[in-house]
């Protein structure tokens, strides 16, 4: 599979690709840096070796460096700055956000496998019920498996449709369970196919697996909701101390300071500064909320 665009290559990935070539031998180098990375490759299906990917990641931090320099030295030029100065904040900027390309692309697998595990995870207890009925229902497994694979299930409908296909060409049930299994990067996903796997191959009841499945699912996601509302008080807590208290408290503090003090505070530039800090802190706090919410909800 080969990827799709990467926003931060600076044009199509298979042109990229080509001239990244040249740095092979650097990919070699940092290879030995990254030992997940052929795993993480694998498990995403990029058809590129990691000494390639991490190869178009160096290139990725030359374009960005040289490009940014051309465009910026004219500007320090212009605005009369000396030569040295010229040269070396042009160079700077560019190298920073090149570093920042250069890391976007290293991790971008990871960042692939982990947006998958969330959309696959997310509709993992519906499929599952689905499943059930279908086989309690006496419908066989196959006909089940190519319901899902047809349902609106996003991402967990295009891994079952994958077996599905394998199914098609000749290869058995077990068979190519097994072979979307070693390649999904989501534990609960493979842990699910691996007991129904091992149920099939020992001939006992699906209908009887799967229930036991769910009903197990259905005991983590109560379990992770309950640990879940207990992380979110502290997190309150937080919000409530640095994007209220500490702010209004904050510029109360400043304002009589600076009365009895004669101080002279920019007040414009210091509520700026606070306005920054707390919309930076409330993206983190989102962020953070988002990353520890359960599967499924």
């Amino acid at each position: 599979m080969k990827v799709g665009r990467i926003p931060v290559v600076p044009m199509k990935l298979d042109i990229a690709m080509k001239i990244s070539r040249k740095f092979l031998g650097i990919g070699e180098s940092l290879s030995h840096m990254f030992p997940g990375m052929h795993f993480e490759l694998e498990q995403a299906q990029f058809d590129y070796e990691p000494r390639e990917w991490l190869a178009l990641a160096f290139f990725v931090l030359l374009f960005y460096t040289f490009m940014l320099f051309g465009a910026l030295f004219p500007v320090f030029v212009a605005a009369k700055l000396d030569i040295a100065k010229a040269i070396a904040f042009p160079f700077l900027i560019g190298f920073v956000i090149g570093l920042v390309g250069f890391a976007y692309v290293t991790f971008y697998p990871k960042f692939f496998l982990t947006k998958k595990v969330k959309a696959i995870e997310a509709h993992l207890p519906h499929m599952l019920h689905h499943l059930l009925i279908e086989v309690r229902s006496g419908v066989p497994l196959y006909n089940a498996l190519v319901s899902i694979a047809r349902s609106n299930y996003g991402k967990l409908s295009e891994e079952i449709g994958k077996a599905v296909n394998e199914i098609n060409t000749g290869k058995s049930e077990i068979a190519a369970l097994e072979l979307i299994t070693r390649y999904n990067p989501s534990v609960y996903f493979r842990r699910v196919l691996w007991q129904i796997v091992n149920s099939m191959k020992s001939g006992a009841d699906i209908g009887d697996t799967l229930k036991m499945i769910v009903d197990n699912l259905a005991e983590e996601q109560r379990v992770a909701i309950k640990k879940y509302g207990s992380q979110l008080n502290p997190l309150t807590l937080m919000y409530m101390m640095f994007c209220v208290i500490f702010p209004t408290l904050g510029i109360t503090f400043l304002v009589v300071i600076s009365s009895f003090m004669g101080l002279g505070f920019d007040m414009h530039f210091v509520l700026l500064g606070i306005l920054a800090f707390i919309g930076l802190f409330q993206f983190v706090l989102i962020g953070l909320i988002k990353s520890k919410r359960p599967i499924g909800i």
